[in-house]
C-alpha cells in the first residue's frame, strides 16, 4: 500500500502518479465492440442467440430471450423473508428520495410580454444494464430502475447476463420490486446494441443506464447519440477523511469495502497521524485473512490503496489544503469521519457523495440510504453527478408571443439574422412585424 506525505517535496508528483494510474483494463476493445454492434444492428435475435452461446455458453431461441414475468414474482416469493423485506425497505427509501428531485414546470410572462417557460416530461423508455458474471448486484436493480420509475418511465426493460442460462434469483426479485417492465438473458455489448437497436424480440429504448465491464462500457460510449446514457462508469472508489478517534477497524472496513468490488478498485485514507494509518493498515490485512474476496480486495488494497498523510485535520490552514487534496481527487464516494464533516462538506466541490461523519458508512449509501449508489469515477466528479430522477427526464423550451411581444423583442432578432447572413430567419420576423410584404 502506497504512502505519500504532504510535507513531502515529491507529494504533487506522487499524487499526480497515482490519480492518472490507468486502473481499469487497457486492452482496446473499440473494434470487437464495434463488430458485435454492427452485428446485432442487422441480424437482430439471430446475433443475440449465437453471440450468448459463445460467451455465455447456454443456447437460447427468440421465445427465450426473455424472463416471463412470472419467474420475477417467483424469484420474490422464493427469497428469504428477511431479505425480501430488507428489498422492499430499501425500495421504498430510494423512491422516496427519488420523488422529492422532481423537477417544477417554469412558466411566466416576462417584462416585454413574452411567455416562456420548461416543461419536463420523462422518458418514454429506458434500458437497464445488470452486471450478472463476476458478481449480481440486486441493490443496483433498484438503485437505477427506481429512479427510472419516479421520473415517470413507462417502459422500463432490463439485460443482465446469465451464464450457463441461471438467472441470478435475487435480481430477479429486485426487478420484480422495482417495478421492471421487461427481463431479457443477454449480457455484454450485444445486449447494449440490443437496447439501443433493438430486434425482432426487443423494442429499441431511448436512453440506457447501469455499470458493466470494459465491452459494456465501450458499447455505451459508442451507441451514444442512437439513445442517451448515463455515464461511462470505471472501478469503484472510496477516499475517507479520518482522525485517530475512530475506531481503525471501522475505516479498516470502509476501505475495503469499495476494494472488494473489483481487483481495479481504489481506496484511500486521508489522515493526520501516521499511527493511526498504521493500525488501520493492520485491521485491513486482519480483516483480508478473514474474508471471503479476500482475493480480488487484497489486489485491489496492495495495488491501488494509498494513505496519504497530512499536517493537521483540525487547523484552518491544513482544512483549506484538505479541501483542495479531495477535490483533485473527485472521489465516487467521501467519507468524512471527522468532528467537523458538515462544515468540510460544504467546502467540497468535487464528490459524488459525502458521507458525513463517523456513523456513515459508505455501505449505508450502497444499499438503504436514499441516494442512488450510480455515481461519477475516475474523477469524473469534477463535472458530472450521480443518477437521479433528471436522468430519465428531459425539458423543452415554452416560447409565447403576442403582438405587443413580439413588436417589443423582434426588431433585436431581425437585426441578429441579418448580421449572421440568415435572410430567411429575419423575413420569417419581419413579416410578422409588418415590415416587410410577400
Amino acid at each position: 500500500m502506497k504512502t505519500l506525505r504532504a510535507s513531502d517535496p515529491g507529494f504533487d508528483a506522487g499524487l499526480k502518479a497515482m490519480l492518472s494510474a490507468k486502473r481499469a483494463a487497457s486492452v482496446d476493445v473499440r473494434e470487437a465492440v464495434s463488430g458485435i454492434l454492427a452485428d446485432v444492428e442487422k441480424n437482430g435475435d439471430a446475433a443475440l442467440i449465437a453471440l450468448t452461446s459463445r460467451f455465455d455458453g447456454f443456447d437460447l431461441t427468440p421465445e427465450t430471450l426473455r424472463v416471463p414475468p412470472a419467474d420475477l414474482e417467483r424469484a420474490a416469493a422464493c427469497c428469504a423473508p428477511e431479505t425480501l423485506a430488507a428489498l422492499k425497505a430499501a425500495a421504498a427509501r430510494i423512491a422516496d428520495f427519488h420523488k422529492k428531485q422532481i423537477p417544477a414546470d417554469l412558466d411566466y410572462v416576462d417584462s416585454q410580454g413574452v411567455r416562456l417557460g420548461l416543461r419536463w416530461k420523462p422518458m418514454a423508455s429506458a434500458g437497464l444494464y445488470v452486471p450478472g458474471g463476476l458478481a449480481s448486484y440486486p441493490s443496483s436493480v433498484l438503485m437505477n430502475a427506481i429512479p427510472a420509475k419516479t421520473a415517470g418511465v413507462k417502459r422500463l426493460v432490463m439485460a443482465s447476463p446469465t451464464p450457463g442460462g441461471d438467472a441470478n434469483p435475487l435480481v430477479l426479485a429486485a426487478a420484480h420490486v422495482a417495478g421492471v417492465d421487461e427481463v431479457y438473458r443477454i449480457g455484454g455489448a450485444q445486449a447494449i446494441a440490443a437496447l439501443a437497436y433493438g430486434s425482432q424480440t426487443i423494442t429499441p429504448v431511448d436512453m440506457i443506464a447501469g455499470p458493466g465491464n470494459a465491452y459494456v462500457a465501450e458499447a455505451k460510449r459508442q451507441v451514444f447519440g442512437t439513445v442517451g446514457i448515463d455515464m461511462i462508469a470505471g472501478p469503484s472508489e472510496i477516499l475517507v477523511v479520518a482522525d485517530n478517534l475512530n475506531a481503525p477497524s471501522w475505516i479498516a472496513a470502509d476501505l475495503l469495502s469499495q476494494a472488494e468490488h473489483a481487483a481495479a478498485a481504489q481506496a484511500i485514507l486521508i489522515t493526520d497521524d501516521a499511527d493511526f494509518a498504521d493500525a488501520v493498515g493492520a485491521e485491513a490485512e486482519r480483516i483480508l485473512d478473514q474474508s471471503p474476496r479476500a482475493g480480488i480486495a487484497r489486489e485491489s488494497w496492495r495495488n491501488n490503496g494509498c494513505v496519504i498523510i497530512v499536517e493537521d485535520l483540525a487547523a484552518a490552514p491544513a482544512v483549506i489544503d484538505l479541501i483542495d487534496l479531495i477535490d483533485a481527487i473527485a472521489p465516487e464516494h467521501l467519507e468524512l469521519a471527522v468532528d467537523n464533516a458538515e462544515a468540510l462538506a460544504g467546502k467540497v466541490n468535487n464528490a459524488g457523495a459525502i458521507f458525513l461523519g463517523r456513523l456513515t458508512p459508505e455501505a449505508i449509501g450502497d444499499y438503504v440510504a436514499g441516494p442512488s449508489h450510480v455515481l461519477p469515477t475516475a474523477q469524473s466528479a469534477r463535472f458530472s453527478s450521480g443518477l437521479g430522477v433528471i436522468d430519465f427526464m428531459k425539458r423543452s423550451s415554452l416560447i409565447g408571443c403576442g403582438a405587443d411581444s413580439l413588436q417589443a423583442i423582434g426588431p433585436d432578432a431581425v437585426i441578429l439574422a441579418q448580421a449572421e447572413g440568415m435572410d430567411a430567419h429575419a423575413l420569417s420576423v419581419s413579416l410578422r412585424l409588418g415590415e416587410e410584404n410577400t
